[in-house]
């Protein structure tokens, strides 16, 4: 099978030029595997992180969201049969979705929507999984609650922020301030349903204060949490909530303790990294996020298709990403003859 992976480590500071087109055997389904003809994927941040952390003597096999056909079952499926459509953001310890042919663990995959194409639904399942997980799972929202709490998201104009922006104002009653810095991200995030746009280029408390908010319950900060640290520990309410999913060099949890505030992680690799007794929850919401998609109510953040599913248009994807200058998605789609 046709496959994209990378072959060398860093080099000059960067080994984008080493994502590179390979042929590799068919893998084989067991346990409670799909093998996966895969049809569209999409690029997140933590490809590219893998990328250019790789230093391996094999090539590895980059790609975690997918949308594919399943082709074939292992003993242990229950959930799903040859032919179904399906979607999923697979798993950080296993070969990924850069390829014809992939393996995924049937708990953590379920069917694609139907009212999306192949390339709209790539865009979603793992952003998708992060900002339910972060704010369902990790602030402990309520659906239909939290009348009364507003929710910063900074970084709201990336993958994780589109869909957690629309998640956020269709199923609770949150207040929505989501952060962006540019024309174009302001206005995505505004058409996306937040209440508010602040830019995050300037001092938050300020740009708060401009739209008339005092502070701030629970804050989302997917990015350059590092960088508005002490900022958003003054905006938050005591007792209030700080979710990241980011990487900061450090992170000094002292300052949270006299406004009582709780610190949450979310890594959407956990629960299948570890093989969690909910495992399935991930199978359960992105069979959700399918429903409400197909019900009108969520909208795919898809902003650009860089064409077929090729080492050219990956490099292409990956430094657009790290330039941090993405609208939403990048998705690829196909193999070429």
């Amino acid at each position: 099978m046709k496959a994209i992976a990378i072959t060398r480590a860093a080099q000059n500071g960067s080994n984008l030029d080493f994502l590179t087109d390979i042929e590799l055997p068919q893998p084989t389904a067991s346990g409670h595997d799909l093998l996966v003809e895969v049809k569209a994927v999409s690029v997140n941040p933590v490809d590219t992180k893998v990328r250019a952390g790789f230093n391996a003597d094999a090539p590895r096999i980059l790609g975690w969201d997918a949308v594919g056909v399943v082709t074939a079952v292992g003993e242990a499926v229950t959930l799903f049969q040859p032919g179904d459509e399906v979607w999923y953001a697979g798993a950080l310890t296993r070969p990924g979705s850069n390829s014809e042919f992939q393996l995924v663990d049937e708990r953590i995959a379920a069917r694609k929507p139907k009212t999306l194409d192949n390339a709209s639904a790539a865009a979603l399942p793992l952003t998708a999984i992060t900002a339910w997980e972060l704010l369902f799972d990790r602030l402990g929202i309520k659906e239909g609650g939290s009348e009364n709490d507003v929710l910063l998201i900074v970084g709201a104009a990336g993958g994780v922020g589109s869909i957690m922006t629309q998640l956020a104002r269709k199923l609770t009653r949150l207040t929505v301030i989501g952060t962006a810095s540019r024309p174009a991200s302001q206005q995505w995030v505004k058409e996306l349903g937040a209440h508010y746009v602040i830019d995050h280029s300037k001092p938050l408390t300020e740009e708060l204060a401009r739209i008339g908010v005092k502070q701030v319950s629970h804050v989302a900060s997917l990015n350059d949490t590092e960088e508005h640290y002490q900022q958003l520990i003054n905006a938050l309410k005591p007792q209030g909530k700080l979710a990241l999913i980011d990487d900061p060099q450090s992170l000094d949890a002292l300052p949270l303790k006299v406004k009582s505030i709780s610190l949450h992680w979310e890594f959407m690799f956990t629960r299948s990294m570890f093989t969690t007794d909910d495992m399935i929850a991930q199978h359960q919401l992105l069979s959700r996020v399918a429903q409400l998609i197909d019900e009108g109510v969520l909208r795919t953040t898809l902003g650009e298709h860089f064409g077929t599913i090729t080492a050219a248009n990956l490099r292409k994807a990956h430094a657009l990403l790290e330039s941090q200058r993405a609208v939403g998605k990048i998705v690829l789609e196909g193999f070429a003859d």
